[in-house]
């Protein structure tokens, strides 16, 4: 694809809406955001794919990405498009509607790449859905976002969060005022680090098997970068909701390292 274009920019309205975003999140977190985008990246075509934990993701990541001076355009389900109002702001934001389980969602994948090939950044959620991997470790991917960047060439970075899912309950909107005292109360940490990009430069559109390589490079790289932010939660979660269902069906296992092969004596003298 011809990547050549002017930068994308962003709308007021979702400019606005990143500046909301900072005053939600501190209103009901204490937001910590490490790492960076490469100055070489910031002009597009990029790719940030994040773990999904909440339902306050989105509000956590437009907070995240205002301090990192970028307005990414999220790829969203179309749900939230037919929203009265913030369906509206939505398509106004220039947001990315996905119609999952439809016909539609392949639609949605050809929008991101004009975006991309626009000099848009694209924010996804590779997983498809919010996690229900009982250790909120990222689950096994899916594979659109990989054959997004394969299309059309935008590194991948990735960007990991942790602290979200004990803001909103999982069942929100249901719980949603509870769960929103308790945050001001508490004001749980919430962390956000954007990592390196992932390699996908030795990949060739096309081969067999290549979107789902890629895809797990991905989520390894997902899964790598949010470690560093649970270090003292390495298996479960402290805070468990009551609420979340859990499944382990499409829980993502790396696989082990290669082992050195064994050293061979020294030859004899």
């Amino acid at each position: 694809m011809d990547l050549a274009h002017s930068p994308w920019r962003p709308p007021l309205i979702w400019r606005a809406a990143q500046v909301l975003a900072r005053v939600v999140v501190a209103l009901l977190a204490r937001l910590e955001v490490t790492g960076d985008i490469p100055a070489r990246l910031r002009g597009g075509p990029l790719i940030l794919a994040a773990n999904h934990i909440s339902p306050f993701d989105p509000i956590v990541l437009t907070a995240a990405c205002r301090t990192r001076r970028i307005a990414p355009r999220i790829m969203a389900t179309g749900g939230l498009f037919r929203v009265p109002v913030i369906g509206a702001a939505m398509r106004a934001a220039g947001h990315i509607r996905v119609d999952r389980g439809t016909s539609g969602v392949h639609r949605a994948l050809d929008d991101a790449a004009a975006a991309a090939a626009a000099g848009a950044a694209i924010l996804v959620y590779p997983e498809g859905r919010i996690g229900l991997d009982p250790g909120l470790w990222p689950e096994r991917g899916k594979t659109g976002t990989a054959r997004l960047a394969l299309a059309c060439g935008a590194p991948v970075i990735p960007v990991a969060q942790w602290g979200s899912h004990e803001v909103l309950p999982y069942q929100a909107p249901k719980g949603l005022l509870g769960g929103v005292l308790r945050a001001m109360w508490r004001r749980p940490r919430v962390r956000v680090h954007f990592g390196a990009p992932v390699a996908l430069t030795d990949l060739t559109q096309g081969d067999p098997g290549v979107a789902r390589r890629a895809t797990d490079r991905i989520i390894d790289a997902l899964t790598d970068t949010l470690a560093p932010l649970r270090p003292d939660e390495p298996d479960r979660p402290r805070h468990v909701d009551p609420g979340r269902p859990t499944d382990t069906t499409r829980s993502h296992r790396r696989p082990p390292p290669p082992t050195s092969p064994p050293a061979l004596p020294d030859p004899p003298r």
